[in-house]
C-alpha cells in the first residue's frame, strides 16, 4: 500500500514519524564509534526490527538508517565508496517493512550533514557537497525511498546543497534544522527564517521544520516561532528529542517519559505541526504513547485546538534550556545572507 508523503498528508491532519535510530541501536549492541550504516549489511535483522517496532507503535513515517551515509562521514571508516550501496540497502530494508503493512507507511530517506564546514570557514564547496549528497540520494531512490528526509542541518549552504541534490535526482524532499544553540542553529539560523532558506529553489520542500535540539519543550517554542514568522500555510515538522540528555555515570539517559512525549505530541499538533515524531532517545514505547495522544484528540481536524502557552509547555514537558527567540530577527538575517549569496 505504497503512497507518497504528499498524498498521505491529504488523508489526515497530523502524521506520526518514528523515533531515534542511533540511541536505539546502542541498546541493541551498536558499539562506540561503530557507524550505524554498516548494520544495513552486517545486521539487517536488527535494522528491520527497529522499523517494525516503530510501525507497530503507530508510526506513519519511518526513516532509513542512513543519517551518516555520505562520503564525507563514511571516509572516516574508509567506506566512502560504499555510500550508494549502503543507502540502497537501507532503503530496501525499510521498504520491505513498509510494504508488509496493511496501511500506508512512508519510507523517508534520512540525509544528515557531512560534518564539514563550507567555505570560507572550511574547505567544503557546494559542488562537492552536492556530489556527496547526490550519490546517497541516488542510492535511497534505487532502494525504494518515497521522500528524501534532510535532517539535523545547521547551515543555509548545506540545506540548499542537499535540497538541490534531491531535486536533481528527481526526489521530493523535506528538511529539518537543529536549533540547539541559544535558540538558533549552530550556524546562526533562527526558526522564523526557515522558509527563506528555500527561496529560489526549483522545487520547494514538501515540509520543513525542526528536529533534535535540546528537548521537547524547546522544540515546541521553536515550532511556534516558525509558524508565527513563516505563516501557517507551510507544512511543519517537529521531531524532538526525548527530553534532555543527562549523564548517569558513563551512560547518557534522556529525561523524557512516555507521559512527557505524549504531552509533547498533542501540543506540537496544537502548535501547528503536521508531522510529529521523536529524535534522540525516543523508543517505540514513546512513539506508541504519542500515537495514543494524537488519536485521543478525537478528530483529524486539529485547527480548533488551543495553542499551548509557554507556561503550559513548561508545565507539561519541562523547563526551557534556551530563551524564547525574538520574533522577526531570523527573517532579517536570512534575507541579508541570501542577498549576499
Amino acid at each position: 500500500m505504497r503512497t507518497s508523503l504528499a498524498e498521505l498528508l491529504q488523508t489526515r491532519r497530523v502524521l506520526l514519524a518514528d523515533g531515534a535510530t542511533g540511541t536505539n541501536y546502542f541498546e541493541r549492541g551498536l558499539g562506540p564509534g561503530e557507524p550505524p550504516e554498516f548494520w544495513n549489511v552486517d545486521h539487517p535483522d536488527r535494522v528491520k526490527a527497529l522499523h517494525h517496532g516503530f510501525v507497530d507503535a503507530g508510526a506513519d513515517i519511518i526513516l532509513t538508517n542512513t543519517f551518516g551515509c555520505n562520503a564525507h562521514r563514511l571516509k572516516l571508516h574508509k567506506a566512502e565508496a560504499q555510500a550508494f550501496d549502503l543507502a540502497k540497502r537501507a532503503s530496501e530494508l525499510a521498504r520491505e517493512v513498509a510494504d508488509a503493512c496493511d496501511r500506508p507507511v512512508v519510507v523517508a530517506g534520512s540525509v544528515g550533514p557531512t560534518g564539514e564546514l563550507f567555505e570560507p570557514l572550511g574547505a567544503l564547496t557546494e559542488d562537492t557537497a552536492m556530489a556527496s549528497f547526490r550519490t546517497e540520494i541516488e542510492g535511497l531512490k534505487a532502494g525504494g525511498a518515497d521522500v528524501v528526509w534532510i535532517e539535523t542541518m545547521s547551515s543555509i549552504e548545506e540545506v540548499r546543497a542537499a535540497a538541490k541534490a534531491a531535486i536533481e535526482v528527481g526526489m521530493p524532499y523535506t528538511a529539518t534544522l537543529s536549533f540547539d544553540t541559544a535558540g538558533r542553529t549552530m550556524m546562526g539560523i533562527m526558526p522564523d527564517a526557515i522558509a527563506g532558506v528555500f527561496e529560489g529553489l526549483d522545487v520547494p520542500p514538501v515540509a520543513m521544520g525542526a528536529n533534535c535540539g535540546v528537548g521537547a519543550s524547546d522544540i515546541l517554542v521553536t515550532l511556534q516561532s516558525m509558524s508565527d514568522g513563516c505563516g501557517s500555510d507551510n507544512v511543519y515538522i517537529s521531531k524532538g528529542n526525548c527530553g534532555v540528555p543527562q549523564f548517569h555515570g558513563t551512560e547518557i539517559v534522556y529525561s523524557g517519559t512516555t507521559e512527557v512525549m505524549a504531552a509533547y505530541a498533542s501540543m506540537a499538533a496544537a502548535s501547528g505541526a503536521r508531522i510529529v515524531g521523536g529524535c534522540c532517545g525516543t523508543t517505540p514505547q514513546h512513539i506508541a504513547a504519542m500515537r495514543a495522544s494524537l488519536d485521543s484528540l478525537g478528530s483529524d481536524d486539529f485547527t480548533v485546538a488551543t495553542r499551548p502557552t509557554i507556561d503550559q509547555i513548561i508545565a507539561e514537558t519541562g523547563p526551557l534550556t534556551n530563551a524564547q527567540p525574538n520574533a522577526g530577527v531570523g527573517r532579517e538575517r536570512t534575507r541579508a545572507r541570501r542577498s549576499a549569496e
